[in-house]
């Protein structure tokens, strides 16, 4: 089982390389750039953990079951 202290240091060491693979350049945007990387696949995964009923897994990730369906959109999560 994952716990968020994994989480946590899967993310951090993540940042840490890419920054590391910036080589130097100045880097934009990382929340933004993270926030999509992540959040797609944590829809994907609520959604089978789910069985794909929209209504829970909007209740399980804590958003209105509307947002959900605008992420799913904006995801092209079917």
């Amino acid at each position: 089982m994952i716990n968020e202290n994994e989480i946590d240091r899967t993310v951090r060491r993540a940042i840490e390389k890419y920054f590391k693979d910036l080589d130097g350049e100045t880097p934009c945007g990382i929340y933004d750039m993270v926030i999509r990387c992540v959040e797609k696949p944590l829809i994907e995964t609520v959604l089978r953990y789910s069985g794909g009923n929209q209504t829970r897994a909007a209740e399980l990730l804590g958003l209105n079951r509307n947002t959900l369906r605008k992420k799913m959109k904006a995801y092209r999560i079917k």
